[in-house]
């Protein structure tokens, strides 16, 4: 019987993923088109006799909050041309990039046949790491000094767990997010298990979006951080059942295990000083992931679903070592 369960297996599997190769065959067809233009290049060798040119093109750059004279100190300034120059030496070529951007508005077109391709754009802003991306409907903008790798001499003064990401690679996982913001509703998020599922989605857009990434790329861990989480599953669910925090509205809770932070917060000295942050998140991704593997669902219709109805629906089963 059990040879025979292990056969029926081995068959869907192979036919899951015969499904998803042909979707992406599928989706490797769609045209998408764009140009990818380097206004910090620009910026960085203009003279302020180009100030004119350069806000005709990108007026959008240039805030109205400040005069001329701000941007032609900004354009003389050395901090910033060294800025400039570094930034220009690691992204001399963006063709990489703009091949993994390609892909991703393919996946957004093929699930959103109304998604227009943005102008892209990409920039300096003082290594600004708390918006890497910006994403409207017809602008992206993608700030490339917070991509010049995580040991960069610029991000020394910066905290490693949150410059560990400041890599090329996560130039796609960040503008995925982005755009997983945008189209993923749920109604304000009051408890623990809100902020979870509604991380959760986020990230598993990104399995959707992004196929060929890594689940650590994906929510920024390194592999080592991954693993433990994964190893850990079940001591984490059962945590956070027996102290009652799924449905907590304690506003702390978001600090100790949804957050961006160099380790989770269980207040256990060893558990502390082994877990990566962002615990909430990940537990809340399997979930989601449980809820799509044992429901008919949509992209979109799961993207609005809510946070009890996919928990109580999920028959999440965290991994037991």
């Amino acid at each position: 019987m059990k040879h025979q369960i292990f056969i029926l297996f081995a068959f869907l599997s192979i036919v899951s993923c015969k499904k998803e190769s042909q979707l992406e065959k599928e989706i490797a067809q769609i045209d998408i088109d764009f140009t990818v233009e380097r206004f910090d290049k620009a910026f960085g060798s203009a003279t302020v006799s180009d100030l004119p040119k350069l806000k005709s093109a990108f007026p959008f750059m240039f805030s109205e909050k400040y005069s001329d004279s701000y941007w032609a100190e900004k354009i003389q300034d050395t901090l910033q041309q060294q800025l400039h120059k570094e930034s220009a030496r690691i992204f001399d070529n963006f063709s990489s990039e703009k091949e993994e951007i390609k892909k991703l508005f393919k996946h957004l077109r093929y699930y959103y046949p109304e998604f227009q391709t943005p102008r892209v754009i990409t920039t300096t802003s003082n290594v600004d790491y708390r918006n890497k991306v910006i994403v409207t409907d017809t602008i992206v903008l993608i700030s490339i000094d917070t991509y010049l790798g995580s040991d960069h001499e610029f991000y020394q003064g910066i905290q490693k767990y949150l410059r560990k990401n400041f890599n090329k690679s996560q130039i796609t996982v960040d503008l995925a997010k982005a755009y997983a913001e945008k189209y993923t509703y749920q109604q304000e998020r009051k408890t623990l298990l809100d902020e979870m599922i509604y991380h959760g989605k986020l990230l598993y857009f990104k399995d959707v979006m992004l196929p060929n990434t890594t689940d650590a790329e994906k929510i920024g861990y390194t592999n080592e951080e991954l693993r433990w989480a994964f190893e850990n599953e079940d001591y984490i669910w059962r945590y956070f059942i027996e102290h009652e925090l799924l449905y907590s509205t304690n506003s702390k809770l978001p600090n100790r295990f949804i957050n961006p932070a160099p380790f989770s917060k269980f207040y256990l000295e060893q558990i502390d000083s082994e877990s990566p942050g962002k615990i909430g998140q990940y537990i809340g991704w399997q979930i989601v992931k449980a809820y799509v593997d044992n429901n008919d669902i949509s992209l979109k219709d799961l993207l609005s679903k809510d946070a009890k109805d996919i928990l109580n629906n999920a028959n999440f089963k965290p991994h037991k070592q």
